[in-house]
């Protein structure tokens, strides 16, 4: 009994073991889809209400889509969010996620879509690779230099980024970035 017990055991334990990879990366590929879906849903958007920003976008080095929900109770608040860095050049998708913590008296939920614009293949690694970090109350105001129109509506955060900002209510004009940070999502790549 003890021997057949082994022999028919080891086989199971097999399948449970590759079942397991299985269902990880089904529930990986499901992920990655819901942000693709959401990234196409918040570019449709956003050039519906700024229709110059798609060429901004197809000119760009890359660009990345972020999805985000925050909350503030009080003295303290914090947001999550997912999203996607996509290398226009070499079409490479890389999927990341957003943390925010917030202090100072408040109450209220935000929903978010945001889309960075990179200009150039350094600030796309940095953002990328090194991850990105928003602290204190950075604000940054809309406009426009000498990169022409097609970044109308867009918010120069830094030299060669530029940011859109989606709310319920259409694009915002004016961000304030409290203690956010961008980095790879290591579950998802």
């Amino acid at each position: 009994m003890n021997h057949y017990l082994k022999t028919s055991c080891i086989p199971l334990i097999l399948l449970m073991f590759c079942t397991s990879f299985v269902v990880a990366d089904d529930k990986k590929t499901k992920e990655q889809d819901k942000i693709k879906a959401k990234t196409s849903e918040t570019l449709e958007r956003l050039y519906n209400i700024q229709p110059m920003s798609k060429q901004a976008i197809k000119d760009s080095y890359g660009y990345a889509v972020f999805s985000n929900f925050g909350m503030k109770i009080l003295l303290a608040g914090g947001g999550k969010g997912q999203g996607v860095a996509i290398n226009n050049k070499t079409g490479k998708h890389t999927y990341m996620k957003m943390l925010e913590i917030q202090a100072g008296l408040g109450m209220g939920i935000k929903k978010f879509r945001v889309v960075f614009v990179f200009e150039n293949k350094s600030v796309f690694n940095e953002f990328v690779n090194s991850g990105w970090e928003f602290g204190g109350q950075s604000t940054a105001a809309a406009k426009l230099d000498d990169t022409g129109a097609s970044l109308s509506g867009a918010i120069s955060i830094s030299p060669g980024v530029w940011m859109y900002q989606l709310t319920d209510d259409g694009l915002a004009l004016e961000l304030t970035m409290k203690g956010t940070k961008y980095m790879k999502d290591d579950d998802l790549n």
